[in-house]
């Protein structure tokens, strides 16, 4: 039980940061996509929290972002 409530919380906090990380770069969810290379309905589905991003798709997230993956799901701040 205590591992699905963790799951849960990584997955809010994954689809928290990558909303704001788009607010801050004024990006779509079409561009985003497209420029990480992947389809709009899979970035939909993690903001929505449907889905959560693979390891490649965190790994492409964190190079376009900058940032580290650790931020990406909430283990690190700024």
């Amino acid at each position: 039980m205590a591992y699905e409530e963790s799951h849960g919380n990584v997955q809010i906090q994954v689809a928290a940061r990558i909303k704001e990380l788009m607010r801050e770069n004024s990006l779509t969810q079409v561009a985003l996509a497209a420029a990480v290379g992947l389809k709009q309905n899979t970035v939909s589905a993690w903001l929505l929290g449907k889905k959560e991003p693979s390891i490649r798709s965190l790994w492409l997230l964190a190079d376009y972002f900058n940032v580290e993956i650790d931020y990406l799901v909430g283990r690190k701040d700024y």
